[in-house]
């Protein structure tokens, strides 16, 4: 009938604008090469309260907010799908069969879509583990590069596997080596000392806001690039949203100040995506439910265009 659209439904089209949400395509269950997108909605991990298990279906949502075409690069990308593989169900009470049913499915997938580059959208940061470790399983030696305000080395013995435990957990289990993690814009008065000897002992890079601020994100991430990419199979990025400016990040738990601003962790994902050794990345941290006007996954979605255009456009 005319007039009546079905709920969901964009309220107003125009002919001459394809919206980012139309690029999101269902799995067919065939062979997939391209960007894949996963999501492990898990947030009862978090050593902090945390709506974070929202979030992979608000960041798909806010892909409405965008179009597929590029005036930067003058680019469309309305014929470079995104496979939507949709979202790992976690179980309802047991955490650590949660976490291991996300490194099973995350590992079926690779190995059934070896051409396939998936991002994953958290979730608190503790999926990561999860998903580096299927990583692992099907690529061998992995690098990783890990944008975070935090270690995320703590200790599993006070709280077993948490959002604050990621990397220690993968360091042993010896899934990673310490010096094929590589840390970005970790902030002061974020951290304590025992994690940064830890950090020190595993041959772990560290790079600090400070050292970021001062040489630029770009230096850093050619020298991670070249230190990663003669000794692993393939690079990881994880990028935690809190590594960003309470300004800028509004609906992450654990924001704080002094943190990266969003030109320039948008400028490190398109270095990134256009680096072939990098095979993957995840998106961790938000919690829908205490940002604002959806900033934070407005934000995620974005970084999710930027890598698919640089990922399939040259300059």
């Amino acid at each position: 009938m005319e007039h009546l659209k079905p709920f969901g439904k964009p309220k107003f089209i125009d002919r001459g604008i394809t919206k980012a949400v139309e690029l999101l395509q269902e799995w067919d269950g065939g062979p997939v090469s391209g960007i894949g997108l996963i999501g492990m909605p898990l947030s009862k991990t978090s050593i902090s309260h945390s709506g974070a298990s929202a979030a992979p279906e608000v960041i798909r949502k806010m892909m409405n907010s965008f179009t597929t075409y590029s005036i930067e690069r003058d680019v469309d990308l309305q014929f470079a799908p995104i496979t939507d593989f949709g979202d790992i169900t976690p179980h309802v009470t047991d955490l650590k069969e949660t976490q291991a049913r996300l490194e099973q499915v995350m590992e079926e997938v690779l190995k059934k879509n070896p051409g396939m580059t998936p991002i994953i959208l958290g979730g608190d940061h503790s999926i990561s583990a999860s998903s580096i470790a299927a990583f692992c399983n099907v690529h061998g030696p992995v690098g990783i590069i890990q944008f975070d305000a935090h270690h995320d080395l703590r200790n599993l013995e006070d709280g077993g596997p948490s959002n604050g435990t990621p990397f220690r957990n993968l360091l042993e289990r010896k899934k990673i080596n310490g010096d094929h993690l590589i840390q970005i814009g970790l902030r002061d008065f974020s951290n304590g000392k025992t994690y940064r000897d830890y950090a020190k002992e595993q041959g772990i890079t560290v790079y600090p806001m400070s050292e970021v601020n001062a040489r630029g994100i770009l230096g850093i991430l050619e020298e991670s690039i070249q230190q990663l990419q003669s000794q692993v199979s393939a690079v990881y990025v994880s990028v935690d949203m809190d590594v960003l400016d309470q300004a800028f990040a509004p609906g992450c738990p654990a924001i704080g100040p002094g943190g990266m601003n969003s030109d320039t962790l948008i400028a490190a994902i398109q270095f990134l995506s256009s680096h072939r050794a990098v095979r993957g990345m995840d998106i961790v941290e938000i919690d829908p439910a205490i940002d604002f006007r959806d900033m934070t996954s407005r934000l995620a979605s974005y970084l999710i265009l930027q890598f698919l255009l640089f990922r399939t456009s040259k300059p």
